[in-house]
């Protein structure tokens, strides 16, 4: 700005200075001399010549300093603009990393599936010395028959455990007021192939079993008698997607199951047996009904589940109601019975995929203590996942109605308790 007239005069305030106010540079003192005072610093000079030096160093220095302020700002915006680039640089670095992560974790990774899993830790176990290069070709030539035929081979199951708990119940276990118990199932553990993922096709196959032997439900699938291996039942899910059942679930893994370690959960579950015309409900139990993070409505439902039609005094009671899936972030397991205490708490009776044949087999022994069933028994106390869901069969659906459940499941599947 201008120092006489306060004029935005910019780069040319030299000129403008000159021009519109060069009069008022010099002053009379009355005795002959001649002042001149500098407009911008108020310094007086005695010579025109020493003002104009004086003058055209302010204007240099105004000059640099607007170049210099230019200069700084341009500086700012060009940092501020690149740590902008590396912190958006970083933050997709982040977001590509943890999507990975979650790839990984979740078998979507296309780092192959069961078939891979189960020949790469059978290699590995033949380093390690712990197979013998004979048993790693003959296990691997049972897998491939399995995989062709789409069957379990049947290694990772144990049956009879209904019937020996049943057994148990009658004759021991004093604590227990009531007990309700599924109809027979088998328990099928994590293998090889399916280590650390395979939890809900383990649980899928143990409800097979059971609805196997019922013959309400022979009907629903091509061949009853035998239970489908895991690729199979990944084939069987991508089935229904294609049929239309859960197309926001399907996306979440690019309709694509086979040949993948994907966890599965209760919706997959449900699309599956809807699929084959089997009657089920996902119950949503999406946040804790009791004190400590428990969910006593979950019990409560189970108990009612079992006991409806069931009801009398006896103290075992071993209905025709199918085992439960039951679902929590991570991890799914499937419900066989609830017992009722003396005290009228209540505990579930869960087989769990985790659980190796060896420990399921000492259920089978007659002269159990109850110890074993430490591994089955999860009170109130120790369900304190913040969501559980549990989808439970509950007879045949006519085409009709497959076809509307088909089209509902396309919004909304699941049923929340309060």
């Amino acid at each position: 700005e201008c120092p006489f007239c306060g004029e935005a005069a910019g780069r040319e305030l030299e000129v403008h200075v000159r021009a519109r106010h060069g009069h008022l540079l010099g002053t009379d003192t009355g005795n002959g001399e001649q002042l001149y005072e500098c407009p911008m610093c108020s310094l007086t000079c005695t010579s025109i010549q020493i003002l104009e030096e004086h003058v055209d160093l302010h204007l240099e220095e105004h000059s640099f300093m607007e170049d210099g302020n230019i200069r700084d700002r341009e500086l700012a915006q060009w940092l501020q603009t690149e740590e902008d680039k590396q912190h958006r640089s970083e933050e997709k670095k982040q977001e590509r990393e943890e999507f990975q992560k979650l790839q990984r974790q979740y078998g979507l990774d296309n780092s192959g599936g069961y078939k891979q899993q189960f020949l790469k830790n059978m290699e590995r176990e033949v380093d390690r010395g712990r197979m013998q290069p004979f048993e790693y070709h003959k296990r691997k030539a049972g897998l491939m028959e399995c995989l062709a035929f789409g069957v379990d081979d049947g290694k990772t199951k144990t049956s009879g455990v209904i019937e020996a708990l049943c057994k148990y119940y009658q004759n021991e276990s004093k604590d227990v007021r009531h007990v309700w118990l599924s109809a027979e199932v088998d328990h099928f553990h994590s293998s090889l192939g399916d280590r650390g993922w395979g939890c809900g096709y383990r649980n899928f196959q143990m409800l097979l079993s059971s609805l196997s032997r019922n013959t309400l439900y022979k009907d629903c699938w091509r061949d009853a008698t035998v239970i489908p291996s895991i690729p199979k039942i990944q084939s069987m899910i991508e089935d229904a997607w294609r049929e239309g059942f859960d197309p926001h679930g399907a996306s979440h893994f690019n309709n694509r199951l086979h040949d993948s370690k994907a966890w599965i959960g209760a919706c997959e579950i449900y699309s599956l047996l809807t699929s084959l015309r089997i009657k089920c409900q996902i119950i949503d139990f999406h946040k804790p009904t009791g004190p400590m993070g428990t969910h006593p409505r979950l019990f409560e439902w189970v108990l009612h589940y079992y006991s409806t039609d069931n009801k009398g005094g006896a103290k075992v009671v071993c209905t025709s109601k199918p085992p439960i899936y039951l679902q929590h972030q991570g991890h799914s397991r499937t419900v066989v019975g609830i017992e009722e205490k003396r005290n009228k708490t209540l505990c579930l009776l869960l087989f769990d995929p985790g659980c190796p044949a060896q420990e399921m087999q000492k259920l089978l022994k007659q002269n159990s203590d109850g110890a074993s069933l430490k591994l089955l028994r999860r009170s109130v106390g120790s369900l304190k996942e913040k969501q559980y869901q549990i989808v439970a069969v509950d007879g045949v659906l006519s085409l009709e109605e497959k076809a509307a459940r088909c089209s509902a499941s396309q919004v909304l599947t699941s049923e929340k308790i309060p």
